[in-house]
Order: structure tokens, then sequence, then C-alpha cells
């Protein structure tokens, strides 16, 4: 059943400044928004464009590199797996976040 596992592969563009944090031991993470469009035709037969934001997270030396090399507006291809996850913000409401957890990394012109 490997052909059923969780894997997701977007190119777009990177919405926000990707946000870079150091963790004790020394590894990095970086979280970023990214970007897709998807074009189609209506009923009307009018072209419309719908934008996806997708939540991204990279960690170790894929964070790195986007520390180094991505910045907003930038176009990249990742590859990796969604995850869910949850949290109680300040006032200890439980918010739900899923986010594309990165495994690989295509920088793009």
């Amino acid at each position: 059943m490997n052909a059923m596992k969780n894997k997701v592969q977007l190119i777009g563009h990177v919405g926000n400044e990707p946000i870079i944090r150091d963790l004790d031991g020394g590894k990095k993470v970086a979280n970023l928004s990214l970007a897709t469009k998807d074009v189609f035709v209506n009923k009307s037969g009018d072209q419309k464009e719908q934008t996806q934001w997708h939540s991204v997270v990279a960690w170790g030396k894929t964070a790195e590199i986007i520390e180094r090399f991505v910045e907003k507006g930038k176009q990249i291809g990742i590859t990796g797996k969604l995850t869910s996850r949850s949290y109680d913000d300040k006032e200890g409401n439980k918010r739900y976040v899923t986010e594309v957890v990165v495994s690989e990394l295509l920088l793009m012109k």
C-alpha cells in the first residue's frame, strides 16, 4: 500500500517573508505560506483563477536553505506530507492547524 502514503507536491509563490527560529541544540525551523493558483472555466465560459494558501514548515538543513535563499514572492517547489495539530491560544481557545512539512525543496527562477 505504499502508493497510498501521505505525500504532497506543490509549486507556488511564497506569500510572506519566512519566519526562521533557532531551537535549543542549534536546529532551525522555518514557517512560511505558499500560494498556489488554479485556473478553470466556470459555467458561463469565463476563465477564473482561484488562489489556495498553504502553511508550510521546514526543519534543519531545509530551514537553513530557506533562510538563505527564499523570500516573499519567490517561486518554489516542495514535497512533503500533511500534518494536523491543535493548540490552545492565549485566550484558552483551541486552534487547529494543517501544515505541509517539507521533505524536499526546489528553488526556482
